[in-house]
């Protein structure tokens, strides 16, 4: 868990921060998340055409304005244009969607906990789609058929979304009394029902078939490798109520960082802020998790970094923290795909092996700066 100190550090932002806001900060804000923006872009470019089937970035350009009916000029192969249009672009922008919403849910639970080490692993999403998908495949066949029938290959995912949800619902409820709803208490049943998830799924492991075990290490693992158009459409509406709704917060989690109390004398509605913060992370991390699997470090490491390189003001940190977390996960699916070609890495992998030694980094320079070390 995170200091104080660290806290105070990453966390500290005047009340009147709002009201206060000179003409120059707008500038470096917007130039921030243009600079985002334009990296994303370069990101996805290059995902787009680094691979077995290698597509130029003109060529990219070309094979996209043709299908609109403009012709460029630019030769391209008809192979090329499949793998674009039929392999590549739902894969890198499934990519964007589950990286941006990752990481927009860690920087709303990272604002209502005040703490940087908050990701939506804290309140259950991870654990309870973790839970529902081992359901889902393991006991599968003593499920009623319709049922299948209907969910068809979301099967899975549908199972991971539902077991996420519910799993929140409960640490929330647990944590509510009245009208009132202790964060300390939510985080304290998130980490109790985290682990009773975590032996829940480790039991449908031993009772899992060479079959069942290898398909739930590969969900647990993480992949963008079933990217289609019809996933990105189930995610895609997740994914655009929080990035309308994350800003919407900016201000509440800007008066909450210094306390509940000072937040309500500004005419803040904290108990209706948490609501939507703790509904609007379950259901993005959910809808990432159930159509990609577990992806760790996206949501904790990304929010984190944001605040160290603008400081706190949520104005700023969501949508940065979405824009980065796209990023991130669209490079990282582009090197599971290149680094062991023909063969590919889990992406859970890689954010693993790069997020965790970052992120030890980061915390062992705020030991130093504090003396501790």
């Amino acid at each position: 868990m995170a200091t104080t100190g660290d806290a105070q550090t990453l966390f500290s932002l005047p009340v009147n921060a709002p009201s206060t806001v000179t003409r120059s900060s707008i500038s470096r804000r917007t130039l921030f998340l243009m600079g985002c923006a334009v990296l994303l872009l370069v990101s996805m470019v290059l995902s787009l055409g680094f691979g077995a089937v290698t597509i130029s970035p003109i060529q990219v350009l070309s094979i996209l304005l043709s299908r609109i009916g403009i012709d460029t000029g630019v030769a391209f192969e008809t192979q090329q244009e499949l793998v674009l249009l039929g392999i590549r672009l739902p894969r890198v922008i499934l990519g964007l969607l589950v990286g941006a919403g990752l990481s927009l849910s860690g920087a709303l639970l990272q604002g209502l906990f005040r703490n940087p080490l908050a990701d939506p692993s804290l309140v259950g999403v991870s654990s309870g789609s973790a839970l529902g998908a081992a359901i889902m495949i393991v006991l599968s066949s003593s499920l009623p058929g319709f049922a299948l029938s209907a969910l068809g290959v979301f099967s899975v995912g549908f199972a991971a979304f539902v077991g996420g949800l519910i799993v929140t619902f409960i640490v929330y409820r647990i944590a509510t009394r009245g009208s009132m709803t202790s964060v300390a208490t939510m985080l304290l049943a998130g980490i109790a029902l985290n682990a009773l998830c975590a032996a829940g799924t480790g039991a449908l492991i031993v009772l899992s078939d060479d079959n069942q075990l290898r398909d739930l290490t590969f969900w647990t693992l993480g992949s963008l490798g079933g990217a289609t158009w019809t996933t990105i459409l189930v995610i895609l509406p997740f994914v655009l109520i929080a990035l309308i709704g994350g800003p919407m917060l900016a201000r509440a989690l800007n008066a909450m960082l210094l306390s509940e109390s000072e937040a309500r004398h500004l005419g803040i509605r904290t108990q209706q802020v948490k609501r939507f913060v703790i509904v609007l992370a379950a259901m993005t991390a959910g809808a990432a998790t159930a159509v990609a699997g577990l992806i760790g470090f996206v949501g904790l490491v990304v929010p984190h970094l944001v605040r160290l390189m603008v400081g706190p003001d949520h104005r700023t940190v969501i949508p940065a923290s979405a824009l980065l977390g796209a990023t991130l996960l669209v490079v990282a699916d582009l090197l599971a795909r290149v680094v062991m070609q023909p063969s590919e890495i889990p992406i859970g992998i890689l954010t693993a092996i790069a997020g965790a030694p970052f992120f030890l980094y980061l915390l062992v320079r705020s030991k130093h700066r504090e003396g501790l070390i």
